[in-house]
């Protein structure tokens, strides 16, 4: 994509626009493509070589014009791109602006969406965990703007409570844990141990990782001393 140009994409536009039986003229009043057909009103596409604010902050101003904006960018492939056109989809959908690409390869003109009032559709289920989540936080352990591994959701904050049991009392049985901590689901966050926090040391009985002492630190619980061993010696030992 090394020195291309937003001139690259009139022709394909152009083309596109006029197959659709428009009459199409490139920089009218500050407007990078102007189409007309009839009585209809005019279209106007704003052209850039990648999504920007600059693209977005005019593509706003001729809504002043018409309601028949588009912006057009280059169709670049790979994850990130495809990912990026989604993102700015949803933004430019909610404007109301309607989003073009141009495959420089071949030249293809692809109409992502088209202009017109949008009203997303939204996800009870996402809602849902959402509003779950609120509920089970305990006071407000997270300051807006933390990063993913700075953030201490519910189940983290379970964790935090199955880690500070163990390091007081030892190594101990999954039900004595969720009995003494209320967290329900005691047995099986040890077994499934995303964190790393613990171990298993007999069917049912688990205990801190040096891991697990480590995130009680860093989430402000201070360190507690090694466990006794409460298993008794191990056979052989002195």
């Amino acid at each position: 994509m090394s020195g291309f140009r937003e001139t690259e994409l009139y022709g394909p536009v152009k083309g596109f626009l006029e197959r659709q039986g428009f009459a199409v003229k490139g920089e009218v009043a500050d407007a990078d493509v102007v189409a007309c057909r009839g009585d209809d009103p005019p279209v106007i596409v704003e052209l850039k070589v990648g999504f920007s604010l600059s693209l977005l902050h005019q593509a706003v101003a001729r809504l002043a014009i018409t309601d028949a904006v588009y912006v057009c960018v280059p169709r670049r492939s790979g994850r990130i791109a495809s990912r990026s056109l989604n993102d700015n989809l949803k933004l430019y959908r909610r404007l109301g602006i309607g989003v073009m690409t141009v495959r420089l390869s071949d030249a293809l003109v692809e109409v992502h969406c088209d202009p017109g009032p949008y009203t997303p559709r939204k996800s009870i289920a996402r809602r849902g965990r959402l509003l779950r989540e609120f509920a089970r936080r305990r006071g407000d352990p997270a300051q807006g703007g933390a990063t993913r591994s700075e953030q201490v959701t519910a189940y983290r904050q379970d964790a935090i409570s199955i880690a500070a049991h163990l390091a007081a009392t030892g190594p101990s049985k999954g039900a004595a844990v969720a009995s003494a901590t209320g967290v329900a689901a005691a047995t099986r966050m040890m077994r499934d141990n995303h964190y790393g926090w613990f171990e298993r040391l007999s069917p049912g009985l688990y205990a801190l990782t040096d891991a697990g002492r480590d995130g009680l630190t860093r989430y402000g619980i201070a360190r507690m001393p090694p466990p006794v061993n409460t298993q008794g010696p191990e056979l052989g030992a002195s």
